[in-house]
C-alpha cells in the first residue's frame, strides 16, 4: 500500500492510497520540503529548501540549492530513483526546481516540478 500524501481518508473511509509513481513523487516533495533537524529520528534527513525561503533570489542561491537537492535525493531516495537531471532556475522572484528521474522498480521515466514565488 502506498499511502497518499498529504494524509487523508479515502472514499472508502480508510487511509487513502495512491499509485507507486505518485507515491515516489510525494516522497521527493517531502524530502525537498523537510528541514535537516526537523525529524527527530533522522536529524540529517532533508534538503534545506525551506531554510532559503527568505534569501534573495539569485543564481548563487539556485546553485546552492541544486547541490543540496541532488545530494539529498541521491542519499535518501537512491534506492528508489535515479536522478537523470535536476535543474534549479530563477526568474524574477520565482524559483523553479525540475527533477527528471527514473523509477528503479519499473524503469519508468518521470518528471516533477516545484515552483515558488511571493504571494
Amino acid at each position: 500500500m502506498n499511502i497518499d500524501f498529504p494524509y487523508h481518508v479515502g472514499t472508502t473511509g480508510r487511509t487513502a492510497d495512491t499509485t507507486y509513481p505518485d507515491h515516489v513523487r510525494d516522497m521527493i516533495e517531502q524530502l525537498l520540503f523537510t528541514r535537516p533537524g526537523e525529524r527527530v529520528n533522522r536529524p540529517d534527513f532533508g534538503c534545506g529548501l525551506l531554510d532559503l525561503v527568505f534569501e534573495p533570489n539569485s543564481p548563487e542561491l539556485a546553485a546552492a540549492l541544486q547541490v543540496s537537492a541532488e545530494g539529498a535525493l541521491t542519499r535518501w531516495l537512491g534506492d528508489v530513483i535515479t536522478v537523470e537531471e535536476l535543474t534549479v532556475t530563477t526568474e524574477d522572484a520565482t524559483l523553479r526546481i525540475v527533477v527528471r528521474y527514473t523509477l528503479l522498480a519499473t524503469g519508468e521515466q518521470m518528471q516533477t516540478s516545484i515552483e515558488g514565488s511571493p504571494a
